[in-house]
């Protein structure tokens, strides 16, 4: 009897705690914004596709968030319930981490959930979280402190350059004035003059020598009201976070990267005669189908030109993958052809339409648009001859495609005699193709060279099929 008592007692003891870890288990998971690109900062929650109470499974679209870079759609990590939404769909600024939703388990009843003490700790977390990092910051020495002499503080007022840019070359890493000079020289910068600069008598011609001088920062001023007034029918337009982004990158590589630029002009009789071939084969082939195709297998050839700079050295890339700008209402965005080279002209026409349609409305995946080896920027259509495109980094080139033009070019000419006289012009369809490079990477030879075979390539457009 006694034993069976200490059975029923073990027994007993077993199943309470089976039912008290169940009965604890259940914790509401906190769904927080994510890192929807490398170089996310912060979203916006541009739409919330479920309502508060909507089951979910793995892989769900939950809401749409604007990155840096597009608009993507979040999806669930976790199977559960959604119990609360505590970032509002057009709430801007949003930071990594922060949490915007709470998803229950299956099975845990929600009404039972405290969602006031949830959302007073996750603020209470976020604050100790920005007072740790502010604290961390005022820590840490800033090459803007005290650390700078005066001279290199006047040089970088001066010249308006911003101390994170240099290299500092003196001990501990220290700005010298050396170093903004010559930072000044390599970026070829012209001194600025602000506000806060000195005030300096300005010469007044006719004016009475007993007369108060007038100074700068007077002129300055005036000037500055003078706008205001100018502008006071004017309206300021809040940039999206993809805007901003653009404005940074295009910044950073106008004063990192030295721009070298070549172009060409390239013959396109032939690509126009086989498009109007494939169309009435019921194949629709752009011309910038022909132009994607021929640069991929130009890249093959001068595989020196298909590289990335990176970690302050130059990375040549195995696989060809071709970004090709797309214009959309929210800004420019780069989707890429994966392995271009090794696919044929109907199915990079395909794959073009369906991702320049997905950009525009903002539905691709973030390995659509990040990567890519060499860009390209096709104007064409908007009437333009030809123009120069800055680099987007970290790769090394970028092609501007200019409109197609009609011109007149002279027939062959015998040197051997000296009677040229009737040479027959002849008219041909014509594109300019510039091409803007990174100077570290590929030289104006390099460049040369690639542009002569890109040329062949184009003007043959045989290889492109047979290819």
């Amino acid at each position: 009897m006694a034993a069976t008592r200490l059975m029923r007692a073990c027994f007993s003891h077993v199943m309470c705690r089976n039912i008290f870890t169940k009965s604890v288990c259940y914790a509401p998971i906190q769904v927080q914004m994510p890192a929807l690109s490398p170089t996310m900062e912060e979203g916006t929650i541009i739409k919330w596709l479920i309502a508060e109470g909507d089951k979910l499974e793995v892989g769900d679209a939950m809401c749409e968030v604007e990155t840096d870079k597009a608009v993507v759609t979040m999806e669930a990590n976790e199977d559960g319930t959604l119990a609360k939404i505590l970032v509002p769909e057009g709430t801007k600024n949003v930071k990594i981490s922060v949490p915007i939703a709470i998803l229950a388990e299956d099975g845990e009843d929600i009404s039972t959930i405290d969602f006031k003490s949830m959302m007073n700790v996750t603020k209470a977390e976020t604050a100790t979280n920005t007072l740790a990092l502010q604290e961390t910051q005022a820590v840490q020495p800033s090459k803007t402190s005290s650390l700078l002499s005066p001279a290199v503080r006047q040089a970088l007022l001066h010249y308006q350059i911003d101390s994170k840019n240099v290299i500092g070359t003196g001990p501990k890493g220290i700005i010298l004035k050396g170093d903004i000079l010559k930072y000044v020289s390599v970026n070829n910068l012209k001194p600025q003059n602000f506000l806060s600069m000195e005030s300096k008598p300005a010469v007044t011609v006719g004016a009475s020598s007993t007369a108060k001088p007038i100074t700068a920062v007077e002129l300055t001023e005036d000037k500055i009201q003078d706008s205001k007034l100018q502008d006071s029918t004017s309206v300021d337009i809040e940039l999206s976070n993809v805007r901003k982004v653009i404005a940074k990158r295009l910044t950073e590589s106008k004063q990192t990267i030295p721009h070298a630029y070549s172009s060409t002009d390239c013959i396109i009789d032939k690509v126009l005669a086989m498009r109007k071939q494939f169309s009435q084969d019921g194949v629709k082939l752009s011309v910038n189908d022909f132009i994607i195709k021929a640069v991929a297998l130009t890249l093959k050839q001068v595989p020196e030109v298909n590289c990335v700079w990176t970690e302050g050295k130059s990375k040549q890339v195995d696989s060809v993958d071709v970004s090709v700008a797309v214009a959309t209402d929210g800004g420019l965005i780069t989707p890429i052809v994966k392995d271009t080279s090794g696919k044929g002209l109907s199915t990079i026409s395909d794959e073009v339409r369906d991702l320049a349609s997905r950009a525009r409305n903002g539905k691709l995946k973030p390995e659509e648009f990040q990567g890519g080896t060499f860009t390209i920027s096709n104007l064409g259509m908007f009437g333009i001859r030809e123009f120069t495109a800055v680099i987007n980094p970290p790769q090394a080139c970028i092609l501007a495609v200019g409109g197609t033009r009609l011109s007149s070019t002279p027939g062959l000419i015998d040197l051997d005699n000296d009677d040229v006289t009737g040479v027959a012009a002849e008219i041909h369809s014509v594109m300019t193709v510039t091409m803007s490079s990174d100077a570290r990477v590929v030289d104006d030879e390099l460049a040369s060279t690639f542009l002569a075979k890109l040329k062949q390539n184009v003007e043959n457009p045989m290889r492109l099929v047979l290819n």
